[in-house]
């Protein structure tokens, strides 16, 4: 049967020992190959791979002998508990030979998990794993994950004690992360937090965070907003060995002034203003802009989104001649002495 994302949860990290195998795709493989770890850890255990009740058969032997899989499933381990096969990178022409595996299953055979790429409605190795009663089919999308699935990943690493702010910081981060570099990030602060009673905060989620480039642009913004001229040369240096473009560079810096225009303009302040972005800004990023807010104005934030769209045009002309990062800095500098200016 077909298993959605919200349901999966319990699946991976709780399989029914009746369930005869499980289906996994989706495009990115970072993201499958993570789902597999969790569902194979939960049949077999800790110990699963060491006790010989885990087989691992490459989807290139299966097409040399169809019988491995079958035979995988009916054998009978050395040592006692629940066993695996894992075939991987399986496609629509082995659904057939998979099938066969099924074929008689009962409780105490392997538990068959299968990973595959991208695969349409129509693909025959879904239609299998849909079509059972006691197997399932799940497929794994590029989306961000859920708020309740990063609890479960905290809970899983020891971290319950998360403060709303903290778990707001790590939602945000986890739409900018891969989910190998979620889950080490995770891993981290478990290990950071290790002994510590305090609640999850903002500031902890941003001293395990790995290194961005969104954070790196992030800080000459702020450094521009602020007014903190001296600043931007280093910065721009990192920037542009980190490969930032100069128009990449422009677009953020017209999205971060235009949301403290937004926020200057509100009727109910800058801070009414910053709780209706979308996307929405938490924790001290918050307060930071809401500071750069109310420091602007409205009718100076206004110039300086001028400045920036001539700025994006000449970066865009045919007869821009002056190079480009050169151009950009300069902007960001005259941004600078503009909010300098007003203090």
């Amino acid at each position: 049967m077909k298993l959605s994302a919200r349901d999966s949860a319990s699946h991976f990290s709780k399989p029914d020992p009746g369930c005869c195998g499980t289906l996994i795709y989706g495009q990115d493989a970072m993201r499958v190959a993570l789902k597999r770890q969790e569902l194979v850890a939960a049949i077999v255990g800790p110990r699963g791979e060491e006790e010989m009740r885990l087989t691992r058969i490459p989807a290139s032997e299966l097409r040399k002998d169809a019988a491995l899989v079958t035979d995988a499933v009916r054998e009978t381990g050395f040592f006692p508990g629940p066993r695996a096969v894992f075939v991987e990178d399986a496609g629509d022409g082995l659904a057939k030979t998979i099938a066969a595996a099924f074929d008689g299953w009962r409780p105490g055979d392997a538990h068959v998990v299968v990973t595959a790429g991208s695969l349409t409605a129509k693909s025959a190795l879904r239609k299998l794993f849909e079509g059972l009663k006691n197997g399932f089919a799940v497929g794994i999308y590029n989306d961000p994950p859920s708020r309740e699935e990063l609890e479960a990943e905290l809970a899983k690493a020891g971290l319950k004690n998360v403060g709303g702010d903290g778990m707001s910081e790590l939602v945000a981060l986890s739409r900018m992360l891969d989910p190998g570099d979620l889950r080490q990030t995770i891993e981290k602060l478990a290990l950071f937090k290790l002994d510590d009673p305090a609640p999850l905060s903002p500031d902890d989620v941003a001293a395990c965070a790995p290194a961005t480039t969104e954070a790196a642009m992030d800080d000459v913004l702020n450094v521009v907003a602020e007014a903190r001229t001296r600043e931007i040369g280093p910065l721009m240096l990192k920037l542009e060995g980190q490969g930032v473009q100069p128009v990449g560079l422009v677009i953020g810096a017209t999205r971060h002034f235009r949301t403290l225009y937004a926020a200057a303009s509100d009727p109910g302040g800058p801070g009414a203003g910053l709780g209706r972005a979308r996307p929405p800004v938490f924790g001290p990023r918050r307060d930071r802009m809401q500071r750069q807010a109310q420091g602007w104005g409205a009718a100076r934030l206004a110039q300086a989104l001028e400045m920036l769209t001539d700025t994006d045009l000449q970066l865009r002309s045919a007869q821009q001649r002056a190079p480009a990062m050169a151009l950009v800095e300069r902007t960001l500098i005259r941004l600078s002495m503009l909010a300098s200016a007003r203090r």
